[in-house]
Parts: structure tokens; C-alpha cells; sequence
């Protein structure tokens, strides 16, 4: 496997040789060319979550990320990203400026133990093996907006099993889009405004009642 696109391109992608289930290359190219047309990679901090083989959080610092915290449970998979983010750092490609770690831990761990005030991400990669079963999913995006992890105008790009049954998207937010490619369904998750607009829509109405009214009585 290989880096596909951008400052990294063609770097190899160090991969344990059992227990991963790397995302293909045409599911890739299709998450990245939605990521670049709503202006979601350059200068963003990204978290990849079951990273596995860690390509998908490479492949958005390679096309412009500045921070990426790749997050998974296995050791093997865990030194073979390690072993990839090191060869980025010795790449003349690499931007001082960038920060890449690689965590050791379960996703579910990892959210829960997120600091208070912490910085929160722009782009989340949810990967969780296709056994992951639905309300799994659910409790974990609903960890991720209740720990202020994605920022407000973030996205949360979901992969499932396309025989999954889809999660809901945690209150406030919504699945904006999503296409199946092969055995895999990508989900779209940002926060649904809806609500914020019919308020804001609501409060303007009622500010200006509220000015005629006195006008009126002048």
C-alpha cells in the first residue's frame, strides 16, 4: 500500500501482515475528493480512530493536514504506523510545522479519557471492524460530540459494512450523506444547523415585532 495523493505521494504504508482491513484505494479516493471539495484538509488537526493500517489519517496529512492522532488497539498495527510516521519525518517533504502520533488504545478508551477544554478535531475517521456492532457505533459518536471532540463545522467520515445496519447520528447532528462502494458504506456526519437557523430565524421575527410595536406607540 502506498500513499496515493499529495506531499507523501507514493510513500509506503508499513502494514502488519494479519488483522487489518485497509481501506481500497477507489473508497479512499472518493472520501478524499468530498474532504477537498468542502475545504476540510489543508491546515486541519484530523484523529483516525481503528486506524489500522493508519492510511486513511496518512493520506489526509500527505494532502495537507497539519496534525494527525492516529488511535488503535493492536500492537502490531500500532508499530506498523509507527514505523510509517517515522519515514514521513524523514521524508524533504515533511513540514516541521506538522505534528503525527500514533496512541495506543481503544477507541472507546481514547474518547472518554479526552481532556476538558481539549482541542478538538476537524476530521474523524471512524474504521471499526465490520463485527462492530450498531449501538457500539452510536455510543461512540455520541462520546465524540459529548467530549467536544469535532469542531463545530468538523466531519465525521463513518466506514461500515454495507449489511450494517446504519447508526444514527448523535442529537444535533445528521448523516449528510453516504455511498456504498462494494462491501463498504461511507456515512457523511456533520452538525445539522437546521435547528440553530429556525432560532435564529424565530428571534429576528420576534425583534422586529417588537420594533414596530414601538413605533407604533410613538
Amino acid at each position: 500500500m502506498r500513499i496515493i495523493s499529495g506531499r507523501f505521494k507514493g510513500l509506503e504504508i508499513a502494514a502488519p501482515h494479519t488483522g487489518t482491513r485497509p481501506t481500497t484505494d477507489r473508497t479512499k479516493e472518493a472520501i478524499f475528493s468530498h474532504l477537498e471539495s468542502w475545504g476540510l484538509l489543508d491546515g486541519t488537526r484530523v484523529l483516525d480512530l481503528f486506524a489500522g493500517t493508519g492510511a486513511l489519517g496518512l493520506e489526509a496529512l500527505s494532502r495537507g493536514a497539519d496534525s494527525l492522532v492516529s488511535v488503535e488497539s493492536a500492537g502490531p498495527a500500532a508499530a506498523s504506523i509507527g514505523k510509517t510516521l517515522q519515514a514521513l519525518k524523514r521524508s524533504k517533504a515533511w513540514d516541521g510545522s506538522c505534528t503525527a502520533r500514533i496512541v495506543r488504545s481503544k477507541a472507546e478508551k481514547f474518547v472518554t479519557m479526552f481532556p476538558a477544554g481539549g482541542e478538538a478535531f476537524d476530521v474523524v475517521f471512524i474504521d471499526p471492524p465490520y463485527a462492530y456492532e450498531t449501538n457500539n457505533c452510536e455510543a461512540l459518536l455520541a462520546g465524540l460530540v459529548e467530549h467536544g471532540m469535532v469542531a463545530p463545522d468538523g466531519e465525521i467520515v463513518l466506514e461500515r459494512s454495507g449489511r450494517s445496519q446504519p447508526a444514527a447520528a448523535p442529537a444535533g447532528w445528521r448523516v449528510s450523506n453516504s455511498k456504498k462502494y462494494g462491501e463498504t458504506t461511507v456515512y457523511y456526519i456533520d452538525r445539522d444547523d437546521t435547528d440553530d437557523a429556525d432560532n435564529t430565524d424565530s428571534t429576528d421575527n420576534t425583534g422586529d415585532a417588537d420594533n414596530t410595536d414601538t413605533t407604533n406607540t410613538d
